[in-house]
């Protein structure tokens, strides 16, 4: 399932909608979460009865059904562009209903799910709680679920993280994750104040508000993360690119042997990934493949 962001709307909007199997389902809402700007657009893709996948996207204002069906094309080919269907809709919470539909994700001992799900979690998972109306991020994408595969591996090994740094936090699924299995305080930034805003909602709700900090943060130069370095592990779930700006200046702040989790990288990109931070004297520890994407565990060995 894929990421969702946005908060709910009073206005008029539009959903398009079509069905597919599961593996088509997924390639589509992936590309559409990616290609969409994220203030405009919610994306789902979820089961329905009988095994057959709905894929929903929200839209703030109408979009261009030829732009649209081009992208789902690009994905999975004409026949499921041609099926897709587009209305619009009255005046609701469009972001929670989305969302509430979708199922709890499980990714080793962690358990990401909606309030309508929060007395299902059993007693020996550790439970991570996102508003529905004000996520940015929900950890069914297979990026932000390999870094929680990431960060359970981590948490079973003898040393265990003491200093820890998320960037590009969004709902903060990742920072509340490693405070819950690590008991230690996080610093967790992002460039989207609206993000940083509910990320700190999302701790408190989840009962680490005084473990995790959120901040406005463009860069590692932020005072907040010059004065708690260095880490001994450093979280990026974001893309390909700022990933390779990253790798340098994140390098200069983590201690030796410290880990660092980089995610939002497709298969084929992995080697462009890693040889930014290998030139930072960082080597490959383990990766975690899902869906086509791959989350690379990264250990600095000589900074």
């Amino acid at each position: 399932m894929t990421n969702a962001r946005n908060k709910s709307s009073t206005n008029v909007t539009f959903v398009a909608r079509l069905s597919a199997d599961e593996a088509s389902a997924r390639r589509i809402a992936d590309l559409l979460s990616e290609s969409l700007d994220p203030s405009e657009t919610v994306c789902a893709a979820f089961e329905q009865p009988g095994g057959r996948w709905q894929v929903d996207v929200h839209f703030r204002t109408r979009p261009d059904p030829a732009d649209l069906r081009g992208m789902i094309a690009a994905a999975c080919g004409d026949a499921f562009a041609d099926s897709v269907t587009l209305r619009k809709i009255e005046a609701r919470d469009w972001v929670k209903e989305s969302l509430e539909g979708l199922k709890p994700v499980v990714a080793g001992r962690f358990i990401v799910h909606g309030a309508h799900d929060r007395a299902r979690v059993p007693a020996h998972c550790i439970g991570i709680e996102i508003e529905a109306a004000t996520a940015f991020g929900t950890g069914h994408h297979g990026t932000t679920r390999g870094c929680l595969l990431a960060l359970d591996a981590l948490g079973r090994r003898r040393q265990r993280p003491r200093h820890i740094l998320d960037l590009g936090s969004g709902s903060g699924v990742l920072a509340i994750a490693a405070a819950k299995l690590f008991r230690v305080p996080v610093l967790a930034t992002d460039i989207d104040p609206r993000a940083v805003a509910n990320a700190r909602v999302n701790a408190q709700l989840n009962g680490v508000g005084s473990l995790v900090t959120v901040v406005h943060a463009g860069d590692l130069r932020a005072p907040q993360v010059i004065a708690r370095a260095p880490y001994d592990l450093a979280m990026a779930n974001i893309l390909l690119r700022p990933l390779q700006k990253l790798a340098a200046p994140v390098a200069r702040q983590l201690m030796p042997n410290a880990r660092m989790i980089i995610s939002g990288i497709l298969a084929g990109q992995m080697n462009s990934a890693l040889s930014a931070y290998r030139s930072q004297g960082m080597v490959l520890e383990r990766t975690f493949p899902l869906e086509g994407w791959v989350t690379p565990v990264m250990v600095a060995l000589s900074i």
